[in-house]
């Protein structure tokens, strides 16, 4: 008796790992990889009356077409410290994720997380800038176990024709962003340890000291699709 009922609660779970298994894969078969996609981003970086102490974040509205279809809605924000006697920032912060299904469905799940990131510019030459950019996040994702993800990124702007990034200058920009899962169980499916990769290229403009703008190509990869996407960007340093 023991042993049946072993069994069928064995026959159960691999029944709802399966299902799981092949609902994602279904989803996912859905992505038009060769549609191209486009994200519409704003960041915003604080400082409080010039101290070492501010806020940063940024909205992002992310669509799996050129508008229309959402992919993501990502509002995020924290709180900065950036010590005079080091070349960094350091944030703790709080994001909201809302995720579409890609296709006719609006269906949607919703993510929160909490992140920790540190921030390490240097510069190169005389017109190369450079920053590290470490990120760890934990996740509370719609119908999944807690989670956390480790995340990796390198920026690289080059100015164009002058050596500083000032008001009416060009710049390229490249940026490429490794993310590895923390746990590899959701709950309901395992995951890889590999969550995804993006790579960009764009170009920017600086619109005066305290705003400036791009536009690129991204291209991220997945274990199981790969696409591409442009991307509009509005960056702006405030002070309070």
């Amino acid at each position: 008796m023991l042993v049946s009922v072993t069994k069928f609660h064995f026959m159960k779970k691999l029944l709802l790992l399966l299902s799981t298994v092949f609902a994602s894969q279904f989803a996912f078969a859905q992505v038009e990889e060769s549609k191209l996609g486009a994200w519409y981003m704003y960041f915003y970086n604080a400082s409080f009356n010039e101290s070492a102490w501010g806020i940063q974040g940024d909205a992002q509205y992310r669509n799996w077409n050129s508008i229309g279809d959402l992919e993501q809605l990502l509002l995020r924000s924290g709180l900065t410290f950036s010590p005079q006697e080091w070349k960094a920032t350091f944030t703790v912060g709080y994001a909201n994720i809302s995720t579409g299904t890609p296709g006719n469905s609006d269906n949607t799940f919703a993510e929160n997380r909490i992140y920790q990131e540190a921030l390490l510019p240097q510069k190169i030459a005389s017109r190369v800038f450079i920053t590290h950019r470490f990120r760890y996040e934990q996740r509370w994702v719609e119908q999944q176990d807690f989670r956390t993800r480790f995340r990796y990124n390198l920026f690289i702007n080059v100015s164009l024709n002058a050596k500083e990034l000032k008001k009416g200058v060009f710049y390229a920009a490249f940026y490429n962003e490794l993310f590895i899962n923390g746990e590899r169980h959701t709950g309901n499916a395992e995951v890889a340890l590999f969550d995804r990769n993006r790579t960009y290229l764009g170009l920017g403009y600086v619109l005066s000291p305290t705003s400036r703008i791009q536009l690129g190509w991204m291209r991220q990869e997945t274990e199981v699709w790969t696409k591409n996407q442009l991307q509009f960007s509005l960056h702006q340093n405030l002070n309070f």
